[in-house]
């Protein structure tokens, strides 16, 4: 019912989206170079989309593939437009597909089904062992004490600064840059949305609940998700928990279903006894169904998540709890665009399907639910808190604008 406020686009410099289509993207696509053995035909082709970037027009797919037909209708209004012109979640999006199309992924040859951006993944991976280790200790600890609020609380304090670990912000290995190792309790002062009594409130009393995680990084960020799904299983809040992954790399560290598996996989055969049973949980979890894995072509579509489609709409309207994961899941939640920062993430949420929290950690010029002293006192203390993974939120959201009261009223 809200007024939708305009798209946010990267024609206005010295803005972040501006700054992505103009720069960081070119320089994602020169790292892949630099990180994969191309033959000289696909080095050829990644070096033909920077020079593109971002003063050609946009043009259509030039490759057979799956998702052509999605695509095609996609780009369609953007056609012969620059990269900057058209809204930014857009232009970002296409440029991660157009980066798979120059690499060959869904051709048959040397790039079919390579992604190029996976040693940062296995590097993000191996430098957030410590991390890891740490998180997977204290699962062992909080498993044996069942179910509680503050682990619960924990975890999805743990999930949310996990996304710290962005690799197109921090590319892997720059361990001086990469904020890896957070105090958890101390980090919550950084939250400027805070809704996870409300979130307990809700789940006061349910078991058994399907909850739905919308992925976003792999590595650190994915094992804190793993950590999550791990503990709503063993203590019987969800009984079942579906991950929904990318169908292909994209953003470049977003998690794909090899990728949960491989992290699984990786847990599983280190020397550290808690990490080992961790992976080992999960690798259970996943054979015997109460952890699936999902990859619907929608998560890696540039459409606003209104634009769901029915069948999309229809299965997440089963689910008990909705875990929206990271700043790119949050961009599509509120269609990427110039909401006012105040305005309650609830009201624009309202649209949801199935009860949904947020975990985002702030790195683009988009927000809701803030408080306006909060705004203010950053804007002066933090001129970059818009972008710079300091700050985030854990915000909540029911379907049509229920109240938690309302729904704790009706279990």
């Amino acid at each position: 019912g809200l007024p939708i406020p305009p798209p946010i686009r990267g024609d206005v410099p010295g803005t972040w989206a501006h700054g992505t289509m103009s720069r960081r993207v070119r320089e994602i696509a020169r790292r892949t170079l630099v990180e994969n053995d191309f033959p000289p035909g696909i080095s050829t082709r990644v070096e033909a989309l920077v020079a593109a970037i971002p003063d050609e027009p946009i043009r259509f797919l030039q490759q057979d593939a799956p998702d052509a037909a999605s695509w095609k209708a996609q780009t369609r209004p953007y056609l012969d437009q620059n990269w900057l012109t058209p809204p930014w979640f857009f232009s970002e999006t296409y440029f991660y597909r157009r980066l798979l199309e120059a690499t060959g992924y869904y051709e048959s040859g040397l790039g079919l089904g390579h992604d190029p951006f996976g040693y940062q993944k296995e590097q993000g991976l191996a430098t957030g062992q410590g991390t890891t280790e740490a998180l997977a200790a204290h699962l062992q600890t909080w498993l044996g004490d069942g179910r509680r609020d503050e682990h619960i609380a924990a975890l999805l304090a743990v999930a949310l600064w996990g996304n710290r670990a962005d690799l197109s912000l921090w590319p892997a290995g720059e361990s001086s840059a990469q904020p890896m190792d957070v105090d958890w309790q101390a980090a919550r002062e950084y939250n400027l949305a805070d809704d996870t009594d409300d979130i307990l409130r809700y789940l006061h009393g349910r078991a058994g609940l399907r909850v739905d995680v919308l992925v976003d990084n792999a590595g650190v960020e994915l094992v804190s998700d793993l950590a999550l799904a791990d503990y709503l299983l063993g203590t019987g809040v969800a009984g079942q928990v579906i991950l929904h992954v990318k169908q292909h790399p994209t953003f470049v560290s977003d998690a794909t279903i090899r990728d949960v598996r491989v992290t699984a996989n990786y847990l599983a055969q280190l020397e550290q006894e808690d990490m080992v049973a961790f992976g080992r949980r999960l690798q259970g979890h996943l054979a015997n169904g109460r952890l699936l894995l999902e990859a619907d072509p929608f998560w890696v579509s540039s459409f606003a998540l209104w634009e769901m489609p029915a069948s999309l709409r229809q299965k997440l309207s089963q689910s008990g709890l909705i875990v929206s994961k990271g700043d790119a899941n949050y961009r599509r939640l509120l269609g990427d665009r110039h909401w006012p920062l105040t305005t309650p993430f609830a009201d624009i949420m309202s649209y949801t399907p199935a009860p949904l929290v947020a975990l985002r950690a702030l790195k683009a010029e988009l927000a809701s639910g803030l408080q306006e002293e909060d705004v203010k006192r950053l804007t002066i203390e933090d001129p970059t808190w818009m972008v710079n993974g300091r700050w985030g939120v854990i915000q909540f959201a029911l379907p049509g604008g229920t109240t938690v009261s309302d729904a704790v009223d009706r279990q």
